[in-house]
């Protein structure tokens, strides 16, 4: 049985690890560097790095930052922001990267997945999507929550996978930060649309969140968290010992 994968994300902006609420309301929390090695030493399964205010500014991702981070762990790395190019794809796996993560220059772009699909393998490319519930509908956001985009987000996940991304992140604006339990109403909306794997994220405040999430939706890949991971609610440890207790299959290392 494949195993379930814990996930950290540091969303990083001026250099900095940030976290907020709904994607509002943005707090320092950390280092990048030592985040990335901490968690890297303690049983993630895999990293998530997000230049998150680098579409809404038009720039770049910063790599030097994103270099510094990935010579420090030895676990997979998927890194998004200011990604609209094959280019951009190819600087950052250059950078350290092993997946590319998109979602505003996919959203302008679509054939972008295809094309990066194409050159590097479905297997790098990495489709975020930033979703609310706008009038009763799944709507996608883009540059970081901020744009509603007007499109219903399932048929805009299966037509990225369609194009090649081998790999959703759904992001659920309702729930995230709000430590209330993965949007699992959504999630199994995205699960049910696309045979790729899913990972969860946005919502998680306790271990329980977690057991709740895999037993629920066994399709489910993957769970993401940032700010319970960060300030130590969470320790990565426990919680896979909770999943391996409640017969859910974990790296345990």
């Amino acid at each position: 049985m494949i195993t379930k994968r814990i996930i950290p994300c540091l969303d990083v902006r001026n250099g900095r690890v940030v976290k907020g609420v709904n994607f509002e309301g943005l707090n320092d929390v950390s280092s990048p560097v030592e985040l990335a090695r901490f968690y890297s030493e303690c049983g993630a399964d895999e990293l998530v790095f997000y230049d998150i205010t680098a579409s809404a500014e038009g720039r770049q991702l910063f790599t030097d930052i994103l270099r510094e981070v990935a010579s420090q762990i030895f676990i997979p790395l998927t890194v998004g922001g200011g990604i609209n190019t094959v280019d951009d794809f190819d600087r950052v796996l250059k950078c350290g990267a092993d997946k590319v993560s998109v979602n505003s220059g996919a959203i302008r772009n679509p054939e972008l997945i295809r094309e990066a699909s194409k050159r590097y393998g479905s297997q790098c490319v990495v489709l975020s999507a930033d979703v609310k519930r706008v009038d009763g509908e799944f709507r996608v956001f883009a540059k970081g929550g901020r744009e509603d985009t007007g499109m219903e987000a399932i048929s805009w996940i299966r037509r990225g996978v369609e194009l090649g991304a081998g790999e959703i992140v759904l992001n659920s604006i309702d729930t995230d930060g709000v430590k209330q339990g993965f949007d699992l109403e959504m999630l199994e909306a995205v699960c049910d649309a696309v045979s790729v794997p899913v990972i969860a994220s946005g919502g998680a405040g306790c271990i329980d969140d977690f057991i709740r999430l895999f037993k629920a939706l066994p399709k489910c890949d993957a769970g993401l968290a940032a700010s319970i991971f960060h300030f130590g609610e969470v320790s990565i440890a426990d919680l896979k010992e909770e999943m391996a207790r409640n017969g859910i299959p974990a790296r345990i290392v």
